[in-house]
């Protein structure tokens, strides 16, 4: 007989009401129903991760609002029964209204880390709205018959929406996984996930960033030193996000966002006034300047934002009608009084560099691109090692490096017979693939099927580091279908299979990423990944991808043909194995990719059971993951079925 399932978790906020007593009278309890909908509907806007779920919700709140007006109005005398599910109602609705708030201004790093268990709290409201209201006596309340159908509406969508399967952001979870497991790299492939990462969530101009630390403050007081590694996650992940964005701000901790001074350091109450900090490092500015829109800045912060090609105010956004910086004298008075005045030294700042070296080499690219290009062997080796240097360095010099020719040229040394000179193209492609931009005029150009063929039968960092460029490029859509029709699905399964620790790494992430196209899904079968996958699984310990394996097991199991190659019983034996001994990511991506399969073939979820599975399922629903619990869960009802 399986183990039952848990009931959802209780709020300690919300306590069952008693049908004692009233806490309040019948047009009051009313009257803080509608307040508590009402104010809930009033958020509109919703992080990325959440913001599906949201718009669910809110549209049944809607639902719900012609039976409170009509209570409001007919002001009903409520009996035992009706005053208990409307309470019950109100602590629900309140619960819906809190989760609401947090995802309008909560912490978008901590909501995409965390989503499984945000919609574990969803799933708790759908259950603890449809519980008020399953039974809710209308007769007697006086509740019009359009108002309750709209009611049973709602309440038959949520019976269906506790019912529903994972809605997870499987490219999102991959993404954050990759960034937080490759720590180390410091190559671009990272960068251009992370240049992703920050699309999707809007964590990209100078005032996302900022509302994102200030919610990340909020959420380090409210956990007040619980749960530290998850807090030093998000602290990580927003360092890169400013990091890849310009912006110096790295001490989320602290009162101010830049690293303080030593002086600082010693006095950590002292509030530093607003106005002194540089909206753009948050330091204390030893040199104000006033551009076009009125907004003081610090003047190697502006000035560095201008040269890189910025024409706006980074504060308000606002167009600049020139270019000119103001030297702010009075601000500067006030900053070096005050500094006086707390004994606090200002940080003495480096003269700015002349930029001669910056000149000469931009005057250096457009040489260096005819360099590749010339009929001496010499040349284009010296040259195309320079612009895989310079091509690491910044945006400015990948612009204009493109800008110079440099893509077509760099297309051109792919095929050059010195496989150093290949290495060092697919490189300084790699790198240039960051910019949107260049992903473009590099599958133009008609690169990916040289990418490929590098693959197949370069060096040992060529094929690292063109895996790593399919992936880069397959960030557009239409590249993943063009690099699976090209025929670069099979080389890296061969990677994954043969190459090095980190080729192996580059290749399941680019294999990842384009097997979310279906017909790639086909074409990595066909190519023999199920078992290359399964010896990943195997040898998980010495290279630690049993995860990232199974996250491709289950973008491959939600395709018939695919399912069926890879639905064998001695696999169903792997995944019970990672469900007893794994690690806690281990169980939960095993769980996902056993629901998948047990879900479209039942005698293999019985074949799982045998190994007494059920023990396992219950520990999993009540102590594992957000999401393994709610894996373990579903597990465990559609065991029921099998019997």
């Amino acid at each position: 007989m399986p183990p039952p399932t848990q009931p959802p978790p209780s709020s300690p906020d919300d306590p069952e009401p008693s049908s004692m007593g009233r806490e309040m009278d019948d047009e009051d309890l009313v009257e803080e129903l509608l307040v508590t909908v009402n104010s809930a509907r009033a958020f509109t806007e919703f992080r990325f991760t959440q913001r599906k779920e949201c718009a669910n919700l809110l549209r049944w709140l809607q639902l719900i609002l012609p039976l409170l007006e009509e209570l409001h109005d007919a002001t009903p005398c409520l009996t035992d029964d009706a005053y208990r599910r409307l309470a019950l109602l109100g602590r629900a609705l309140a619960a819906a209204r809190r989760l609401l708030r947090s995802c309008h201004d909560g912490s978008k790093i901590f909501l995409a880390l965390e989503s499984e268990t945000v919609l574990a709290r969803f799933r708790d409201v759908y259950e603890r709205m449809h519980s008020a209201l399953d039974g809710m006596p209308y007769l007697e309340l006086g509740i019009s018959d359009e108002a309750k159908e709209q009611v049973e509406l709602m309440n038959t969508q949520l019976t269906r929406c506790r019912k529903r399967t994972d809605t997870q952001d499987i490219e999102l979870t991959m993404d954050l996984m990759v960034i937080l497991q490759n720590k180390d790299d410091e190559r671009n492939a990272d960068r251009a996930i992370l240049e992703r990462l920050a699309n999707k969530l809007e964590l990209q101009t100078l005032p996302e960033l900022r509302a994102e630390t200030i919610a990340i403050k909020k959420l380090i007081n409210e956990r007040n030193g619980q749960h530290a590694d998850s807090t030093k996650l998000i602290v990580e992940l927003l360092n890169k996000f400013k990091e890849i964005a310009g912006v110096n701000e790295n001490d989320v901790l602290g009162e101010v966002s830049m690293p303080k001074p030593k002086s600082l350091h010693k006095c950590p109450s002292l509030m530093i006034p607003n106005d002194f900090l540089c909206p753009i490092t948050l330091g204390i500015m030893t040199d104000p300047v006033i551009v076009a829109s009125g907004q003081t800045y610090e003047r190697r912060s502006i000035q560095k934002w201008l040269d890189s090609g910025e024409r706006t105010c980074p504060k308000t956004r606002q167009p600049l009608a020139h270019l000119s910086l103001a030297p702010n004298y009075a601000l500067k008075s006030l900053i070096v009084q005050w500094c006086d005045k707390n004994k606090v030294e200002l940080q003495k700042r480096e003269p700015e560099p002349a930029g001669e070296q910056d000149e000469k080499r931009g005057e250096d690219i457009p040489s260096l691109v005819e360099g590749m290009s010339s009929i001496h062997p010499d040349v284009q080796r010296k040259a195309v090692k320079k612009i895989r240097m310079l091509s690491k360095e910044c945006p400015e010099t990948r612009m204009l490096i493109a800008d110079s020719g440099g893509i077509p040229a760099l297309i051109g040394l792919l095929a050059y017979p010195d496989k150093k000179v290949q290495e060092n193209t697919v490189t300084s492609l790699l790198n240039l693939s960051i910019d949107e931009k260049n992903k473009v005029l590099i599958t133009r150009g008609g690169a990916i099927p040289l990418i490929i063929e590098i693959l197949r039968n370069g060096s040992a960092e060529a094929q690292e580091n063109s895996a790593a460029t399919l992936f880069s490029l397959s960030m557009l859509d239409e590249n993943k279908a063009a690099i699976g029709s090209l025929g670069g699905i099979a080389p890296l399964v061969e990677l994954l299979r043969s190459g090095t620790v980190r080729g192996k790494k580059d290749a399941a992430t680019a294999i990842f990423n384009l097997v979310i196209n279906p017909r790639n899904k086909v074409k990595a079968t066909q190519a023999g990944i199920v078992p290359v996958l399964q010896s990943v699984i195997d040898d998980g310990g010495s290279l630690g991808m049993v995860d990232e394996a199974l996250s491709i097991f289950l973008l491959l199991a939600s395709h018939a043909t695919c399912r069926g190659e890879i639905g064998t019983t001695a696999f169903v034996e792997k995944l019970v194995q990672l469900i007893k001994d794994g690690t806690d990511k281990n169980k939960e991506c095993a769980l996902s990719v056993l629901l998948e399969l047990g879900s479209n073939n039942k005698p293999l979820l019985v074949h799982a059971l045998r190994f007494g599975l059920h023990e396992d399922l219950s520990k999993i629903a009540k102590t594992g993951t957000s999401r393994a619990q709610r894996k373990a869960s579903s597990l465990i009802q559609l065991a029921r079925k099998c019997y």
